[in-house]
């Protein structure tokens, strides 16, 4: 990835205007990449921090490994006068009390006088992520007045988007973790309202419409699961910091029973041969992490079904490496939408029946159609 982002070629497909603008930064000698970071931080003076997400661990608790390390180089290398802006998200208190006296600890320094330590959530979308930039208010929440008047001067330099001061670390990482958490909650509600209208025969979709029409109402729509770096995972890290809220654990249960709910509108499957269409989670994006195709994979194989699987994005070498074995193009029994890929708009008839878990798919080649939440078409 070094070498491809020093050659100003984009290290990751289909983000919009990233390749003309990596081209142009590296050309003019205003970036360049190494793996050195304690070196990188040395060269100074001030460094945004945006480091792969914090994920979290098989008992939904925060991993703290390669935040915890990428936070020891940083350490390492540290200067006197460096501004540090911690972007990726994090449970409410982290840059406080894990951040910055880490920093400490492993630089000798004064955190607050010899330098200073801020948070700004990445509030982006992949695929948009210079526009969104552009775009949304940037939130800077510092340690002290000081270095939060500093984090503010610092992005007001090269960003267009108003930049706002949020008093506190706090404020800033709670605000992430609201906006995203509120995402999880309002899903989570879709979904239940399509189970609500499948057991009534109702169409979910012209509830949801009608709802909306009233401007107080902003009803997401339901799916066959939430996947991604954001939406499962962040509702965790409001709970870390609020053990006792309700809320966010339910939705988090109600939408990790969306794979299975899913599988269970196809009927009798024992033995059968089901398609999955789609292991990134989201569609025109390179990525699985926390893709609902692992939960319609378990499913699937729990239920004693020969599932198989394609995507656009990705070879069948890639595939078989996820652990999705591919498929060889013959018919199937059943086929599930999984991504809302635009190459499954219209697909050919792959299976006699087709579970749109996006409800993206317009034409299915005259095969049966079902959809969550909605009566059932060809």
């Amino acid at each position: 990835m070094v070498e491809l982002v020093n050659a100003g070629t984009p290290p990751f497909p289909n983000e919009d205007g990233l390749e003309e603008a990596l081209a142009e930064a590296v050309g003019a000698g205003r970036l360049r990449a190494q793996r050195d970071t304690a070196a990188a931080v040395a060269e100074g003076p001030d460094l945004v921090v945006a480091v792969p997400p914090l994920y979290v661990d098989e008992r939904a608790e925060p991993d703290w490994r390669i935040l915890d390390a990428v936070v020891e180089d940083i350490g390492r290398g540290l200067q006197p006068g460096t501004l540090v802006s911690i972007e990726t998200t994090v449970p409410v208190g982290t840059t406080r009390e894990r951040i910055a006296p880490a920093l400490e600890r492993h630089s000798g320094l004064a955190a607050e006088q010899d330098f200073f330590t801020v948070f700004s959530p990445e509030r982006v979308f992949s695929g948009r992520v210079l526009r969104d930039l552009a775009t949304y208010p940037k939130l800077v929440g510092g340690l002290s007045e000081a270095g939060e008047a500093r984090g503010v001067e610092l992005y007001d330099a090269f960003l267009d988007a108003e930049v706002w001061g949020m008093g506190s670390a706090e404020a800033a990482e709670m605000a992430k973790l609201a906006e995203t958490t509120y995402r999880d909650l309002n899903i989570a509600f879709a979904n239940e309202l399509a189970r609500a209208a499948d057991a009534r025969g109702l169409d979910v979709q012209r509830v949801i419409d009608a709802a909306n029409s009233q401007p107080f109402s902003h009803i997401h729509r339901p799916g066959v699961a939430v996947g991604g770096h954001c939406i499962p995972v962040y509702p965790r890290f409001y709970l870390a910091g609020d053990p006792a809220a309700r809320l966010p654990a339910v939705a988090r249960e109600v939408n990790e029973a969306m794979p299975a709910y899913a599988v269970g509108l196809l009927g009798d499957v024992e033995g059968k041969t089901v398609l999955v269409l789609g292991v990134a989670y989201r569609g025109g994006v390179k990525e699985t992490a926390f893709s609902g195709a692992f939960g319609l994979r378990s499913e699937l194989e729990r239920r004693g079904v020969r599932a198989v699987f394609a995507d656009p994005l990705y070879t069948d070498a890639e595939l078989a490496e996820l652990g999705f074995p591919p498929w060889d193009g013959q018919p199937a029994d059943f086929a599930i939408v999984q991504a809302d890929h635009a190459e499954y708009r219209r697909l050919d008839a792959p299976a006699p029946v087709v579970l749109d878990g996006r409800g993206v798919v317009e034409d299915a080649g005259g095969a049966e159609v079902r959809r969550i939440g909605r009566p059932r078409s060809r």
